[in-house]
């Protein structure tokens, strides 16, 4: 990942709560994260439901927008501080015509696919509880790194039932 870091001629500052990506924005960037976290989310009959999170040594994109180059209706914002290098869609074509960064590309995005179907089965069919303790057990740095609000709104339960979950 190195190589893919080192493409970055850019560096981004975020303070708390601002915005790398807003909805019905384009973005084709990729960002690898310095320092801080970030959530990415979209907002659904005027609610946030939080999709995924990133935080240091992470890589974070608007996938959907990056692969079609269509504005997206994700929001990505700083829960804290937070610094991002900064990867150009033209940079990374020209790092994925070697079939070694094309093959790792390929493992990074089944890697996602598999999340996803995991977190969607998480969703439909598992208790609170069983959400809690998975994602203890695949991410324990993550509630070192997010406040308990943004994960109990990503485990879809109340901050009070996940604060319960963390005492029991």
């Amino acid at each position: 990942m190195t190589e893919l870091i080192n493409l970055s001629d850019k560096k981004v500052t975020l303070e708390r709560n601002d915005f790398l990506k807003v909805e019905g924005s384009i973005d084709t960037n990729i960002y690898f994260i310095e320092s801080g976290s970030l959530r990415v989310f979209v907002i659904s009959e005027y609610e946030e439901q939080t999709i995924r999170f990133g935080y240091k040594d992470n890589l974070i994109v608007s996938l959907d927008s990056f692969l079609s180059g269509k504005p997206s209706n994700f929001y990505i914002q700083a829960i804290k501080k937070t610094e991002v290098k900064v990867i150009s869609k033209s940079a990374f074509d020209e790092f994925l015509k070697s079939d070694k960064n094309r093959n790792w590309w390929i493992e990074v995005l089944e890697g996602l696919v598999l999340q996803q179907m995991e977190r969607e089965m998480d969703i439909l069919t598992n208790s609170p509880k069983e959400r809690y303790e998975r994602v203890l057990k695949r991410s324990p740095q993550l509630f070192q790194a997010v406040p308990h609000r943004y994960i109990a709104n990503y485990l879809r339960m109340s901050p009070e039932t996940l604060s319960r979950l963390k005492k029991s």
